[in-house]
């Protein structure tokens, strides 16, 4: 996991709230890098990620645009929580294969943020999603 750009102290704190996330663990989601308004996550897909096609689930990529995306919004140091996401399914990945989200900060208010991702395996766009989030506060470094 590297840190580009924002505060050391942060860095610290997300990328230790992330490897004791529970969710992130079931499902195999790796931290690649943090930037201010930016992540990227990737996961790399096994037997349990897929659905009865023997293709990636769609859930799991919905998954990991949303890590991606509710980790940009917390590089700026805000907590959040989603109100709603959509997103285009394009592609899918096989089994063995990596597959990486990159989301974004949009638009950060006063009380709404807005965020979007991509996920893909290599070159290939998998999926695309856009979504909106509640502010519920700043991080707090102390706790």
């Amino acid at each position: 996991m590297q840190n580009q750009g924002i505060d050391e102290e942060l860095f610290r704190h997300i990328a230790d709230s992330i490897g004791d996330t529970p969710y992130y663990k079931l499902l195999g989601i790796q931290v690649i890098n943090i930037g201010p308004g930016l992540a990227e996550m990737s996961v790399t897909v096994d037997l349990k990620h897929t659905n009865p096609l023997g293709v990636t689930h769609g859930g799991l990529m919905m998954s990991l645009a949303d890590a991606a995306m509710g980790n940009a919004i917390r590089s700026l140091g805000i907590k959040a929580v989603t109100v709603d996401c959509s997103t285009g399914f394009i592609a899918s990945a096989q089994q063995g294969e990596t597959v990486i989200a990159r989301g974004e900060v949009l638009r950060a208010g006063k009380n709404m943020l807005f965020a979007q991702a991509e996920v893909r395996a290599g070159n290939r766009l998998l999926s695309n999603s856009k979504a909106s989030y509640f502010k519920t506060g700043e991080i707090d470094l102390n706790n």
